[in-house]
């Protein structure tokens, strides 16, 4: 196991300093490709390069690392200059004022200024549900904070965040009990495409099959299994874990810093069931992540059918998948046509964001 920490565009290295069954593992999960961009800069933008870059040998020449995860077809790619940035930023004060700025939103007053579902409300300690207006799918919910900024959290606070979104389920299913697919999922800010400042996550339960995305991973822990004989999840955390890139806390709580990330910062946890431990982790990540300048996220949870089904959920956990959206202040989308299409670009290393989360 590597345990120093290190930079992503020595991984071609630090693979080949593995032993021998930890080198197969991870040529069965990753596929590493490099190359090296090259350019002739006119000496009118010298001083340019050399003020943003540092010199002018770091652009001229440029490692490009493509990380290819062979059994989800994720994949990213990862420059040495853009990952070798700092890690840690500022909360910007125009974001700070802004967020106390949209105070007076109908989230404020939920049970007034938003439609309830057909079996009234649910009330947490720190939320309330009400019923999403315009839907993307026949059950969505919203679980609305009493605290209006988003980035203001607590171990409590997260904790009741998910059990209101459960709760709301249960009531949901009551009334159509075909809908056994939940999902969760949190966008903070406007730059994570939330499009009301006031804190809040979102709940849908859906019918027939489970979201694509989930589904397809689920299919392929299931066929993973079949051909290697192992929990996918389980290899998943022992190839990270070997680099250095992985962490485990109490009650079965795993967490990487992902390889194939969907962009910046990307860290996955996962227990065997939703439930306290895997709120603390959250919490965990939220506060590095908040330590980190992150403004804005986007945080989704996949579970198991809260009813029995067809396929094999035998092996499947609890999974949290949580982004870094960029800085709210910047106008630029951090997701263009190579993220829908293609790889996504990343400018943040896993190996810092592993550090950082690891830290006490």
């Amino acid at each position: 196991m590597i345990t120093q920490i290190r930079s992503i565009s020595e991984l071609e290295q630090m693979r080949n300093q593995l032993n021998a069954e930890e080198q197969e593992l991870f040529k069965r999960y990753f596929r590493i490709d490099t190359t090296i961009g090259k350019l002739k800069a006119p000496e009118t933008m010298h001083g340019w390069i050399i003020k943003n870059f540092g010199s002018l040998e770091r652009v001229a020449e440029q490692k490009i690392v493509k990380v290819t995860n062979l059994q989800t077809m994720e994949g990213a790619l990862f420059n040495e200059i853009r990952a070798s940035r700092p890690m840690e930023c500022k909360m910007s004060e125009e974001i700070t004022q802004l967020i106390e700025n949209s105070q007076g939103d109908p989230f404020c007053a939920p049970e007034t200024g938003t439609p309830a579902d057909l079996f009234g409300r649910v009330q947490g300690r720190h939320s309330i549900t009400a019923s999403n207006i315009a839907k993307y799918d026949g059950d969505h919910g919203l679980v609305i904070f009493q605290e209006h900024n988003p980035l203001k959290i607590s171990q409590e606070t997260i904790y009741d965040y998910f059990e209101t979104g459960l709760e709301w389920a249960k009531k949901a299913r009551e009334l159509e009990p075909e809908s056994k697919y939940y999902f969760f999922m949190w966008n903070c800010l406007w730059k994570s495409g939330a499009s009301i400042i006031h804190g809040h996550a979102q709940m849908t339960m859906t019918q027939g099959m489970h979201y694509p995305k989930v589904e397809g991973l689920r299919r392929t822990a299931v066929a993973y299994q079949q051909q290697y004989g192992n929990c996918y999840f389980a290899d998943l955390f022992k190839v990270h874990q070997s680099l250095g890139l992985a962490w485990e806390w109490q009650c079965g709580v795993k967490g990487i810093s992902y390889l194939t990330p969907i962009k910046e910062k990307e860290v996955l946890l996962w227990a065997p069931k939703a439930g306290s431990p895997l709120y603390r982790g959250v919490f965990h990540v939220l506060q590095k992540y908040l330590e980190m300048g992150v403004a804005s996220f986007n945080l989704a949870l996949y579970l198991p059918p809260l009813a029995e089904t067809e396929e094999d959920w035998s092996n499947f956990p609890a999974v949290v998948r949580i982004v870094d959206r960029g800085d709210p202040n910047n106008k630029t989308a951090d997701f263009g046509a190579m993220e829908l299409y293609a790889a996504s670009v990343i400018s943040s290393d896993p190996f810092k964001v592993a550090e950082k989360i690891m830290q006490e």
